[in-house]
């Protein structure tokens, strides 16, 4: 159904019969399976149907450790739309095209406001705790007024391009932001980024934007430190051990 991009096939409004949703089982066992279309639960829901989403480097490691038994729900980055909301919910409507981040939060309480999302009190995972993962045709977003960011563009005027674009957003893409945040880039400063995967890249665009003067990336794929390079980095040291 998905790769490390994909988008999910057409399919009726929420709250029909089932839909397809990944399903880890153990090492290296992963299926795609029917299960129950999501509906909203608690007033504060939104149920999204996911036009795009990814796989996370984190789900590497259970894909390669995970002891074999009850399925386990994949996927924490998506982008969609959403189709049904809870009585509560204000920020969002049927109709909107919205970016998920790969945790839910109210957006309100102590640890939100410090900053800290994932610690949120009334937050989550995806996959745990009755929440389907994002690896899906549709999904519940519990807190959709604290987790749900609208695009403020209507789906189809998003392009490819700007799909995959816009879903770096719900997750890898904060994470290098976050690495160039807790380094305390400032405007003017010498910037070193370590790795020249995907948050690695990430943190390159995120010291950019954030007034880095010299950006050194440290990488050995060249394709990589090229693409480093057109996102900002100055300078590239591809050498390690002793040289």
């Amino acid at each position: 159904m998905m790769n490390q991009v994909g988008r999910a096939p057409d399919r009726p409004q929420t709250g029909g019969d089932d839909v397809r949703a990944t399903i880890m089982y153990g090492a290296g066992d992963v299926r795609v399976e029917e299960v129950p279309d999501p509906t909203i639960v608690e007033p504060t829901d939104a149920v999204v149907r996911v036009v795009r989403a990814c796989v996370c480097g984190s789900d590497l490691h259970p894909y390669r450790s995970l002891p074999a038994g009850r399925g386990r729900p994949m996927g924490h980055e998506m982008i969609g739309v959403v189709d049904a909301v809870g009585s509560d919910v204000t920020t969002v409507a049927p109709g909107d095209f919205v970016i998920a981040p790969f945790t839910y939060s109210d957006n309100a309480c102590t640890f939100c406001r410090e900053g800290v999302h994932t610690s949120c009190k009334h937050g989550g995972y995806y996959g745990s705790n009755g929440v389907g993962g994002a690896q899906a045709e549709a999904v519940r977003i519990p807190q959709a007024d604290g987790t749900l960011v609208k695009t403020g563009i209507p789906l189809e005027d998003a392009d490819d391009a700007m799909l995959a674009s816009l879903l770096t957003l719900s997750d890898v893409y904060l994470t290098g932001y976050h690495a160039a945040h807790m380094g305390r880039v400032r405007p003017g400063q010498i910037v070193t980024v370590v790795g020249d995967g995907a948050v690695g890249l990430s943190a390159v665009l995120a010291a950019r934007e954030l007034g880095a003067e010299r950006i050194i990336l440290m990488g050995r794929h060249q394709a990589r430190t090229d693409l480093g390079r057109e996102f900002g980095a100055t300078d590239v040291v591809a050498e390690r051990g002793d040289e």
